[in-house]
């Protein structure tokens, strides 16, 4: 069976990132569909916690895009980009009257998908 109309994709994922999918996804939602070079300038820009993450896995996606499969930086672009939930870490903090309440620290595993144009 020939692979004709095989579209080649780059992948980088993080896994545990130690910040919560909802914030991730204020920012990826900025860079999808968009060249690469233009959701660099956009992630480098933005005020939010999770641009220095997602420009890092973004640079790695670049790299392993030009590579692993040869493909040119000047055409591509982000196909796929999303933040799942990973798992909650729970720890305990003491509260009034002996008490005690729960605090999560929430992971994420972000994913980034580049393809050429």
């Amino acid at each position: 069976m020939p692979e004709e109309n095989k579209v080649l994709e780059a992948t980088a994922i993080l896994r545990f990132a130690r910040i919560s999918a909802r914030k991730v996804k204020i920012v990826a939602d900025l860079i999808r569909g968009k060249k690469v070079d233009e959701a660099l300038a956009i992630v480098k820009f933005t005020p939010k916690a999770s641009s220095e993450i997602i420009e890092k896995l973004l640079k790695s996606a670049i790299a392993n895009a030009e590579n692993n499969h040869g493909m040119n930086r000047g055409n591509l672009i982000v196909s796929e980009i999303y933040a799942n939930q990973g798992p909650t870490m729970k720890r305990i903090r003491p509260a009034a009257k002996g008490s005690a309440s729960r605090i999560r620290k929430r992971t994420s595993h972000i994913t980034i998908k580049l393809r050429e144009v």
